[in-house]
């Protein structure tokens, strides 16, 4: 199968992850730091130097300000409801992800906050300048994503979140999208806390992931119960990592998440990048003049992450992504993506889009056919 669905789970993996990951399974895998024993004592250090590597790749000074989660979503509602309290304002975009939006939209329900939602431009970027002016008195939180998982537009987040240190307002960033294939550094991006999920770019596995909580945010716990630290005391550790980090980790998937990082530093950010942004940019090239496609989003390869999202005249979505997968063999994504804001803006609510998103491990070769299956089809109409 050619796989074109890395937005949503990049696949295969290195295989030093899947090496790294049994290697812990077979040696290592106790319950880490619940115990005196050497293997609980090896499982724990194991961890945190995980910790460790994958603070220093996002520029963290602090590791034990690096929180481990299961995926970017758990660590979105870890930081929305751990930060937000009655009366506060938030101000996003109409291109956030449903991890972003729906816990939002459930504070906003129920009246504990008020949201104002920012809507990108055409070409889908969100301008700096409607985020100045929707600051309020009481703007607790502005949260948006570093790349739409849609649109794959990557947005202006170090001049976002200038705006939000001068006006002393907490910055948050979704950087599912880009993580590991765009350079991240928390300091000189002025992020307060940046949620990511293990299983994309940084080629982890299912069930990983991570939270930074910069020094200017004080979170209350998503979680409580056991930490394997101050076990005697009846409430939870007010310490990080321990305060958000209840129930015993995901250990091995936070090992397959440390060599998905490694194998990021070690072949290169820009390197990855430059070949992701290769394959985008031939299929752009070879449709944005093709009369029978529809392609959104910005077309120029430096704004935008390994994300091609298209529809064929005449055809839905969900049909042209059934007919790649049955007749050519192609894995896509049609649909809304979970980010139904973006798709009623552009106007195409509720069918969505076809998204192709490429990784590292396509080949030229994978791309040129992509593209010839998609004529076929547009030709077939």
């Amino acid at each position: 199968m050619i796989y074109l669905d890395n937005a949503a789970t990049t696949f295969p993996k290195p295989e030093c992850v899947y090496k790294a990951m049994d290697a812990f399974m077979r040696e290592k895998c106790a319950n880490p730091g619940r115990a005196g024993h050497r293997m609980s004592v090896e499982a724990e250090q194991t961890i945190e130097k995980a910790r460790v590597t994958v603070a220093g790749f996002l520029g963290i000074r602090c590791p034990e300000r690096m929180i481990f989660t299961y995926n970017a979503t758990d660590a979105l509602n870890m930081g929305i409801k751990g930060l937000l309290s009655e009366g506060d304002h938030v101000i996003t975009s109409n291109l956030e992800h449903n991890s972003v939006s729906r816990p939002l939209k459930g504070l906003e329900s129920r009246g504990v906050i008020t949201v104002t939602w920012v809507t990108s431009s055409d070409d889908g970027f969100i301008c700096v300048d409607d985020i100045k002016s929707a600051i309020r008195s009481n703007t607790k939180l502005i949260i948006c994503t570093h790349a739409s998982n849609v649109l794959g537009t990557i947005q202006p987040i170090r001049e976002i979140g200038e705006v939000a240190r001068e006006r002393d307002v907490i910055f948050m960033v979704d950087a599912a999208q880009t993580i590991g294939v765009c350079d991240i550094n928390i300091e000189e991006q002025y992020v307060d806390m940046l949620a990511f999920t293990g299983h994309k770019g940084p080629f982890g596995p299912p069930g990983s992931g991570g939270l930074y909580v910069g020094d200017r945010v004080e979170l209350r716990a998503w979680r409580e119960g056991g930490t394997g630290f101050e076990p005697e005391s009846p409430s939870q550790p007010d310490s990080l990592p321990y305060k958000l980090e209840s129930g015993t980790p995901n250990s091995v998937g936070i090992i397959g998440l440390k060599a998905g990082i490694e194998f990021c530093i070690n072949e290169g950010v820009g390197k990855i990048r430059d070949h992701e942004r290769k394959l985008t940019m031939r299929l752009i090239s070879a449709l944005e003049t093709d009369d029978r496609c529809d392609i959104y989003g910005s077309l120029d390869g430096d704004r935008r992450v390994g994300i091609v999202s298209l529809n064929i005249k005449g055809l839905q979505p969900a049909e042209v992504g059934a007919i790649l997968d049955n007749r050519f063999n192609i894995a896509v994504r049609p649909g809304l993506h979970c980010a139904p804001y973006v798709h009623r803006e552009i106007g195409t609510f509720p069918d969505g889009m076809v998204r192709i998103s490429p990784g590292y491990f396509n080949t030229m070769k994978e791309i040129e056919e992509t593209i010839s299956g998609l004529k076929e089809i547009a030709g077939s109409v």
